[in-house]
């Protein structure tokens, strides 16, 4: 009878200590993927901001460049402002194909990696 206790009482034990390993795992894996989709999503955002600032200064330049083709600098923003509306228009009606569901993929990917 105490030899059964005591398997018995071991049993637990290593039960407890099996079910605390297995949460400890879960918890640093979850750290861990936590980890790798803020880091991509970090790297992608400074990636686009380098990218915004060239693109930027670039659009400002061909709407000057633009405005003295026509005569009137203010000319070369309207244009370039009006390809941007255009532009976002569509964007904006096709977001949840073009964005959307790219950004999910990116972070399902990343999780389940």
């Amino acid at each position: 009878m105490e030899n059964t206790k005591n398997d018995l009482e071991l049993l637990f034990e290593k039960a407890a200590d099996y079910i605390e390993t297995k949460f400890n795992l879960l918890k640093l894996q979850t750290v861990d993927k936590a980890a790798d989709v803020i880091s991509s999503l970090i790297c992608i955002l400074v990636i686009v901001l380098i990218f915004l600032v060239f693109f930027f200064t670039i659009n400002i330049g061909l709407a000057l460049w633009i405005g003295t083709l026509l005569g009137k600098a203010y000319y070369g923003f309207f244009i370039i402002s009006a390809f941007y509306v255009i532009l976002g228009s569509i964007i904006y009606l096709l977001k949840n194909k073009l964005i959307k569901i790219g950004i999910s993929n990116l972070i399902i990917k990343k999780l389940l990696k």
